[in-house]
């Protein structure tokens, strides 16, 4: 069995390539169920947001997986094969670890170091327990880079250099349209990405903040956390034609503001400046719009470059050792983990020929009082346990260094240690049925 990560990512692919290929919850579960319905993969999270869609596997076999993972997305994305397989990485085992602690610490985000991703890895492991998709090695592996990412937070300086995209968004406006403080602010959406949008606009100011969406109570609810003030979705002309910011990110598969809007907006306006701040994946402005005089657009693909500039900082290079420090020690841990059942299975035997020893000669010798059993009892056990010892630390030693299988094999034909008894230890209670 052997970890997989499948995907692409604003790295390797164009904008429109990553909108085609980003999922919602039912896309995620639909991919996940076709993957692991096949022959080569036991578990497996979809992780899809508006930097990358990412599969990560447990294979059993790396090329079967590899091409039943493709053919997967091809199928549920619709999208070309060719294409798709252009922009597509890979990284298997350490690599696959390394790049999940990478993801979860923001390093690899358009904005470097941003925090939102932990909720989205979280989201994706909470989607993929539900259906039953994550076992043992994906709850292990997502659990260590949540943790591996709060650490990122909480020990570096990570955040000082994490200008979030709204953040960037926000720069645009003041280049184009002057002071935050004098701007009238339309958010679209009241979804995670919006709410951090709506949020970020309030700490900086504005003259005007205005929550819409298409469920109005989670808009109200919002507008009243920040202090701003909600509209009905049925409003949205003229509250794009009021607004000199408008910043969307709904989640819609199609556009909701089209050039008709805008153009109408522009009219309303006067032809005074405009800017669009477009944070949704598929987007959310339709791409003509940046083409009306005095309109401009800021996609995912724009901020994304004026952010590319914090990925060499000190602050950076830190998260990155620390990556670094945490794969290691996530290896040494899994390495002992995989021989753990040989151990206990081997103690397991030792004990029962113990019990049976030390059985027999109770009856063979049942006038041997208290004192003396006990000290007999003691010195057969110490016997074993120095005998167990070093096949023990050898073994554990083998698995860190990647000889572990071969060693704990030869371990259990040694000592005759079945293949059930070793599953027998390994498997926790409440998966045999028993109380935990």
């Amino acid at each position: 069995m052997s970890l997989v990560v499948l995907g692409l990512s604003h790295h390797t692919a164009p904008l429109s390539l990553l909108e085609s290929v980003s999922l919602g919850d039912p896309g995620r579960v639909d991919l996940a169920e076709r993957i692991v319905g096949r022959d080569n993969v036991s578990e497996a999270i979809v992780v899809s947001t508006c930097n990358r869609t990412e599969v990560y596997a447990e294979a059993h076999t790396f090329h079967g997986a590899v091409t039943d993972i493709t053919d997967s997305l091809v199928d549920v994305a619709g999208v070309d094969r060719d294409d798709l397989r252009e922009h597509l990485y890979v990284h298997y085992e350490d690599r696959a670890i390394a790049h999940a602690f990478t993801v979860a610490c923001g390093l690899d985000s358009m904005a470097v170091g941003e925090a939102q991703i932990l909720g989205q890895m979280r989201t994706a492991l909470q989607v993929a327990q539900r259906a039953g998709h994550a076992g043992p090695t994906l709850n292990s592996l997502f659990q260590q880079a949540l943790r591996v990412g709060k650490r990122a937070h909480a020990e570096t300086g990570i955040d000082s250099v994490s200008v979030s995209l709204v953040e960037a968004g926000l720069g645009v406006v003041e280049r184009e349209l002057g002071p935050m403080a004098q701007q009238r602010v339309l958010v679209v959406g009241a979804g995670g990405m919006s709410s951090l949008a709506a949020t970020t606009v309030a700490r900086f100011g504005c003259a005007d903040l205005v929550i819409t969406n298409r469920t109005a109570s989670k808009a109200q609810r919002l507008a009243e956390r920040i202090g701003g003030r909600a509209r009905p979705l049925a409003e949205l002309r003229d509250a794009v034609a009021e607004a000199d910011v408008v910043i969307s990110c709904t989640g819609s598969t199609g556009v909701v503001v089209d050039l008709a809007l805008a153009g109408d907006a522009q009219v309303a306006r006067g032809g005074r400046p405009q800017v669009y701040i477009d944070l949704a994946l598929p987007h959310d402005v339709a791409s003509e719009v940046a083409s009306l005089t005095g309109v401009t657009v800021a996609g995912l693909a724009a901020l994304g470059e004026d952010l590319s500039a914090g990925e060499t900082t000190p602050q950076v290079q830190e998260v990155a050792d620390l990556v670094i420090a945490e794969v290691a020690a996530y290896l040494t841990t899994r390495a002992a983990e995989s021989v753990a059942p040989t151990v206990a299975a081997l103690r397991s035997r030792a004990a029962e020929v113990v019990d049976s020893e030390l059985g027999r000669l109770g009856q063979r010798l049942p006038d041997m009082d208290d004192a003396t059993r006990h000290e007999v009892q003691r010195a057969v056990h110490r016997i074993v346990e120095k005998l167990l010892h070093t096949p023990t630390v050898r073994m554990k030693e083998r698995a860190t260094s990647g000889h572990g299988d071969d060693y704990a094999q030869a371990l259990r034909e040694l000592f005759d240690l079945g293949p059930g008894e070793t599953a027998a230890v390994s498997v926790p209670p409440r998966e045999r049925g028993g109380m935990p």
